[in-house]
């Protein structure tokens, strides 16, 4: 079956990855468990349900766990979409976690990890990534957002959505197994306007892919800009340093960003740069150069500009492709937003504990947020990232799982 998708935003390129059915809803019925197969892990593919925890007003929190036909498995918890787990396979078929996270509620809740919040697997929104001076103006009045970061608003605020509960809805069909998160953020959350109704789809697929569906609708004309914050260590999480990942990124161009990594307004080319991620590259090669832009993030922490835009709504295109040497683990992700935000894990400094009492130590997981660019309200120049009412926002990314030998291209 065709891969079904309809995108807000795009503009010209094949889909290089391949991609598995639309989202077909059959309901909750099989929410608690379905023994179709036994995979190769010897789990049994289906979708199973249990209780996480409670929020301090009472609210019950679920985890959902989703088994693919070749037993790759998936916790995902409906507090803040967050991804806790993700078992795949190594090139000799070991199957390990490879997202950073926690063991229970408790320690999302915490007042540690509330001051260092690293998003750990999160859905973000309404806004991914930063805003200068927490503030925009759009249709004539000024906005005022939370301040989150220094001076700026980051990821939503102070209450983004990963940090609300969101309603859920698991489901079943013959490609594979998901979660629809559905959530309303009123008018004024957060600062921003307009009632938003957010939804967002995860499907694990049989064809060993995680798919992520974005949509949202407003009565108000407001920025939107939605993303997923998993932290990956591709040799299991608590593995140790992310630096010898081999990284390609598909981008010939980055956004340069001041010392409060907001982006300057340039689109500069990566070549001859430390940003040159066009060919397989592993992640410490030139982390520690002397660059103006490494000292401002610490690392990497920038917004890539992809080389190829989603041409149609069924088509995204390849953004990244991250192998890493021991594990033989290969991920690709692909999707229809313009642009991804690589960050190098700089900030983690081994104060937080994660699964297994793993402390989780500087540069031991990176992400690779597909997103559209920071600070669009404020950059005339950049794509914009205004949702009108009547408009229905749209966005799709795909993570491929396999494992081989050689990094490839």
């Amino acid at each position: 079956m065709p891969l079904t998708y309809v995108s807000m935003r795009g503009a010209a390129s094949p889909l290089l990855l391949s991609a598995a059915a639309a989202v077909v809803m059959l309901g909750a019925a099989e929410a608690h468990g379905s023994a179709e197969a036994a995979s190769g892990n010897g789990a049994v593919r289906g979708v199973d349900q249990s209780v996480f925890g409670q929020l301090p007003d009472g609210r019950q929190v679920d985890v959902y766990r989703f088994i693919n036909a070749n037993g790759i498995e998936m916790r995902v918890t409906n507090y803040g979409g967050i991804i806790l787990s993700l078992k795949t396979p190594d090139v000799r078929g070991e199957f390990d976690d490879i997202v950073l996270g926690f063991d229970s509620l408790e320690d999302y809740l915490s007042d540690e990890y509330r001051q260092a919040n690293p998003y750990f697997g999160a859905l973000i929104g309404r806004y991914g990534n930063r805003i200068a001076g927490g503030q925009f103006s759009l249709d004539g009045e000024t906005y005022s957002l939370a301040t989150n970061d220094g001076d700026n608003h980051l990821h939503g605020g102070r209450q983004g959505f990963d940090r609300v509960l969101w309603q859920a809805e698991p489901f079943e069909n013959d490609d594979g197994a998901g979660l629809i998160l559905r959530y309303t953020s009123e008018d004024g959350e957060e600062g921003y306007p307009g009632r938003l109704e957010a939804e967002v789809t995860y499907t694990l697929t049989d064809s060993d892919e995680l798919i992520v569906d974005y949509r949202a609708a407003t009565d108000k004309a407001t920025p939107v800009n939605l993303t997923q914050h998993s932290y990956f260590n591709l040799e299991g999480e608590g593995g140790g340093s992310i630096l010898d990942h081999h990284l390609t990124i598909n981008a010939d161009a980055f956004t340069p960003v001041d010392e409060t990594l907001i982006p300057t307004g340039e689109i500069r080319p990566v070549a001859g740069t430390p940003f040159d991620f066009t060919q397989p590259t592993p992640i410490g090669e030139r982390i520690e150069q002397d660059n103006e832009q490494l000292t401002f993030g610490k690392g990497y922490d920038h917004n890539f500009v992809l080389a190829e835009q989603a041409a149609s709504p069924s088509e995204p295109v390849l953004a990244a492709r991250v192998w890493e040497p021991e594990s033989g683990r290969l991920l690709e992700i692909a999707t229809t937003e313009p642009a991804i935000q690589f960050y190098s894990g700089n900030f983690l400094a081994g104060d937080l504990t994660g699964k297994r009492g793993q402390a989780y130590e500087h540069r031991s997981g990176f992400a690779l947020e597909t997103q559209h660019y920071p600070d669009s309200p404020n950059q005339a120049d950049f794509p914009s990232t205004i949702l009108e009412p009547g408009e229905t926002y749209r966005s799709r990314t795909i993570y491929r799982f396999s494992a081989q030998e050689t990094a490839g291209s």
